[in-house]
């Protein structure tokens, strides 16, 4: 790449396109700002030449002095948080910088967290502190290497600020890469005020960004809004087949690209139960683990209302046409979630019965504590009948050794290899990500670089460190995570 040329080719056209969706806003100025970890890899995938950056992420990523042809923006938007609504959120720490155009074609958006007040910000300082910003990035970076759509992180920077929280905390900015930013919430932002000239322009926008085959359909709101809920159903059965929960499945942090975003008190599942939930502002377990189809759903609901006067002009037509979508997202997850379970079990093409069998599993788990990423990997030993590994997760693997006939009934031929590529040894152990932010606030990045390094190569067959594969030691006190704001 010349070196005369720009150092990241924005091409930003949601502040282009749509004016009154966005307020100007620049970053607060860090005092000292250092760069903690830059994704190279990140970089390259996105055009830019990750040598050239390295030398100046730490003054452009903390907000301390802007790259050429960004046009920093707080995006506008609404949302259902936990159920209620609020009609103005926005971006209250977060910046869109720009836009560019990555390797393949794909136009991705550019945007700091943790950056400073903007006029969304709500009573709150528009900072972040280390350790949130540094759980973005893993979990971002594991979710990545799992198959799971997401944002990314691509660098993270200590501003030299010192954050208020529950104690004084390091500050720092986060540099996180998006298809979009469009939310659930966007839509709400505008459809709550009545807008819905400027609802038909941002769905306009958002067809020609993520689902341009929707502008030929006969009803392209229509095609649209399926596009979505397809992306969503495949999103929201990727958590599930990993033992996923996001935590705050608000309206907000629902996006139209169909990417996971928003990684603050998120968390993966060990042993197996259904109520699980882990963050501290989810009381009644709204989003606990098996809720989050149900949300899935109903967050999809609040869209529609939005789209209604563009599905069409008979608003009784409308809700109909609404309605036919939203009937059918229960058996869609469904047919999205069986066809994750069928590629985690290792079966031989599909059967109507491989949604019952999955369920049965699920039901010998049920109250017996077994892990559910060790489950699944160790089920690849049993293909061969192996189930020396496997039983002892279970307290009592009665159930199991019932359904483990069924199952070896259904296998495909190189199931073992299969499930091993589905199946990841590693995730990342909740108890591993607290050690590693720990560490990182006080200035260790070992730990981080460690944990990193096995959470981006997590199906390989062989991890040194067996601490990476296992759930934490017993006798830890209930694990619990917060939103970090």
């Amino acid at each position: 790449m010349d070196a005369a040329s720009p150092l990241i080719a924005f091409n930003n056209t949601y502040a282009r396109d749509l004016p009154g969706t966005f307020i100007a806003q620049s970053p607060a100025k860090a005092p000292a700002p250092r760069l903690l970890r830059l994704n190279r890899a990140l970089a390259i995938e996105l055009g830019i030449d990750p040598d050239r950056l390295e030398q100046q992420a730490a003054m452009i990523f903390s907000g301390a002095a802007l790259p050429e042809g960004a046009a920093p923006i707080a995006q506008a938007y609404a949302g259902h948080q936990f159920g209620g609504f609020s009609p103005q959120l926005g971006d209250g720490r977060a910046l869109l910088l720009g836009e560019v155009i990555d390797s393949t074609g794909q136009r991705r958006d550019i945007a700091l967290k943790g950056s400073g007040l903007t006029p969304f910000s709500r009573g709150g300082d528009g900072k972040a502190a280390i350790g949130p910003v540094l759980r973005e990035y893993l979990i971002g970076e594991a979710m990545h290497a799992l198959g799971v759509p997401t944002t990314r992180a691509l660098a993270a920077v200590a501003t030299g600020d010192v954050v208020y929280r529950e104690a004084p905390l390091p500050g720092a900015v986060l540099t996180r890469v998006a298809a979009s930013y469009i939310r659930v919430g966007t839509f709400q932002f505008f459809a709550a005020r009545g807008d819905t000239a400027r609802v038909k322009t941002l769905a306009d926008y958002t067809i020609a960004r993520h689902d341009p085959g929707a502008a030929s359909a006969a009803n392209p709101y229509l095609a649209l809004f399926d596009g979505v809920i397809a992306r969503q159903c495949r999103l929201i059965a990727g958590w599930m087949g990993l033992g996923f929960i996001h935590g705050v499945m608000n309206t907000d942090n629902m996006t139209l690209s169909g990417e996971t975003i928003d990684y603050g008190p998120c968390a993966f599942m060990e042993g197996y139960a259904p109520g699980t939930v882990f963050s501290s502002i989810d009381q009644t377990g709204r989003y606990a683990y098996a809720n989050q189809p149900l949300i899935l759903g109903w967050n999809l609901a609040r869209l529609a209302e939005t789209l209604l006067p563009l599905f069409d002009a008979d608003e009784t037509r409308a809700v109909d046409l609404a309605n036919d979508r939203l009937t059918a997202i229960a058996g869609q997850y469904r047919a999205a979630w069986v066809d994750v379970m069928r590629a985690k079990l290792g079966l031989d093409g599909t059967d109507d019965a491989d949604g019952a069998l999955a369920d049965d599993l699920l039901a010998a788990m049920t109250g017996q504590g077994a892990d559910w990423t060790l489950t699944f990997r160790r089920l690849a030993d049993a293909t061969m009948g192996d189930t020396a590994t496997l039983a002892p997760l279970f307290k009592d693997s009665t159930a199991l050794k019932i359904w483990l006939p069924r199952w070896q009934a259904r296998l495909a031929p190189d199931a073992q290899a299969r499930m091993n590529r589905t199946n990841p040894a590693v995730i990342p152990r909740n108890h591993l990500v607290e050690d590693a932010l720990v560490a990182a606030t006080e200035g260790d990045m070992v730990p981080f670089d460690r944990l990193l390094a096995e959470i981006t190569d997590p199906f390989a067959e062989t991890h040194f460190n067996e601490r990476y594969t296992l759930p934490a030691p017993q006798g830890l006190a209930p694990y619990v995570t917060y939103c970090g704001t």
